[in-house]
């Protein structure tokens, strides 16, 4: 029996405010056709306009990664998608009543307890996934970001913030789904901001909506928040978090390793578009349940999901 794609089984609808728009919107969820993928509506707008999470829908990567379709935006999509990714859902149909999805608690975490309350049903189609055939790699100065052949799911990611909270934490996090979960190892970790950053950003229209609630946030010496970190490295795992949401811009789960050094949306992004642009790097597959990758296998009892 082949793998088959999923969606959720009911309609499910929350409200927050948006990370750099600071304006409060409501999202609702809800099931979607068998190769719909995933897409976005802006319920705000005349005609309720649809934007297709896609990589080559990016329009903008400052602080998020902003997706658009004829001049219709939706921003900061990482997160949700990351969710998505985590949960193995292939076709959801996003209704917002403004640009940007909320931010919710600034992690994964909320978007996985109100997708898991929806609950999660198969579809009677394949799922598709991109398998990675040969490497890739994009650089910017000392940054980069590359995807290679690998039976499975994997994310070696390693950071170089010069501060002290940070240097405490680790700067390098390893990750591979056939061993790990993500809802354990990834979905809690927080974004996280520099205090003296903050009016630059928002003279720049962004982070308007960022505040303990929703961030971890560092001064010059320490972190601001009273709470815990909420893991060792979550630093390193957030942008973890991220980059799982940046390549399921995709549009299928990736089998493959994903190595980065310093890379954020941008980098991502690129990296998506370079892969597209060569057919021979890549191939879309379908797998029989006993065939598939471990970090993809046996969904009923699933170690990544």
């Amino acid at each position: 029996m082949m793998m088959k794609q999923r969606t959720i089984a009911t309609p499910v609808k929350t409200v927050g405010i948006g990370l750099h728009s600071g304006r409060k919107v409501t999202i609702a969820i809800k099931p979607a056709p068998i190769n719909a993928g995933v897409c976005f509506v802006r319920v705000d707008l005349p005609d309720q306009p649809v934007v297709p999470a896609t990589a080559l829908a990016v329009c903008d990567t400052r602080l998020a990664s902003v997706i658009q379709r004829d001049g219709i935006r939706i921003s900061t999509v990482e997160h949700l998608l990351s969710a998505c990714a985590g949960l193995g859902l292939d076709n959801l149909l996003i209704e917002l009543d403004g640009e940007e999805v909320p931010i919710m608690d600034g992690s994964a975490a909320s978007f996985l307890f109100l997708i898991e309350s929806a609950g999660i049903v198969e579809q009677d189609a394949p799922r598709q996934f991109v398998v990675i055939k040969k490497a890739v790699e994009v650089c910017e100065g000392d940054k980069l970001a590359r995807l290679e052949p690998f039976f499975g799911f994997k994310l070696d990611f390693t950071i170089d913030f010069k501060h002290p909270a940070v240097d405490k934490t680790g700067q390098r996090f390893i990750v591979d789904f056939a061993e790990h979960a993500y809802r354990v190892e990834i979905g809690r970790a927080r974004t996280f901001g520099f205090a003296h950053e903050v009016e630059a950003l928002r003279e720049m229209g962004l982070a308007r909506g960022g505040s303990l609630d929703n961030a971890i946030v560092l001064d010059e010496h320490r972190i601001l928040n009273n709470e815990e970190l909420r893991y060792d490295d979550e630093f390193v795992r957030h942008k973890i978090l991220d980059a799982i949401g940046d390549l399921y811009l995709i549009g299928h789960p990736i089998v493959g390793a994903y190595t980065a050094i310093k890379s954020g949306h941008a980098l991502n992004n690129a990296l998506l578009r370079k892969l597209l642009e060569d057919p021979s790097a890549y191939e879309i597959s379908s797998f029989p349940e006993n065939k598939a990758p471990a970090a993809y296998a046996q969904e009923s009892q699933p170690l990544f999901f």
